[in-house]
């Protein structure tokens, strides 16, 4: 008999942080698909990104590494935060071969355990996800 108190984790919860709707809107699309993904919550920007991570506890969040109040934190800031909430941190980001050094540096210094890139979301997400 199941334990009533006892929370189904047969999922994957995910918290997804971009300021494009298009991308949000194709990404939670692409995440309702799998059955065993679960997203917990949508932010627009880093503050809430921070404030859903901490009330929600997501075990993945998918965090665009470029939203319109990055001038507004740091990354060490942001990376502590998104520790405490216990979540691995799955970077986003469309860049061009020519920004690649740079997109990997600012990934690091947000504590990504992997980056995507946006172009190749139908063939990495889902994989990525179930594997963090």
């Amino acid at each position: 008999m199941n334990d009533v108190s006892e929370p189904d984790r047969s999922y994957v919860k995910v918290l997804l942080a971009d300021d494009a709707a298009v991308i949000r809107n194709a990404v939670s699309r692409l995440l309702e698909s799998e059955p065993v993904i679960k997203l917990v919550g949508v932010a627009e920007n880093f503050s809430q990104t921070l404030q859903m991570a901490a009330s929600l506890r997501p075990d993945v969040v998918l965090l665009d590494l470029h939203m319109p109040d990055d001038h507004a934190f740091q990354p060490s800031f942001v990376k502590f935060e998104l520790e405490l909430s216990g979540a691995r941190v799955l970077g986003m980001s469309l860049s061009s071969p020519e920004d690649d050094d740079v997109t990997r540096l600012l990934a690091e210094s947000f504590g990504v355990a992997t980056l995507l890139d946006k172009a190749e979301f139908g063939r990495v997400l889902i994989p990525a996800i179930l594997q963090a």
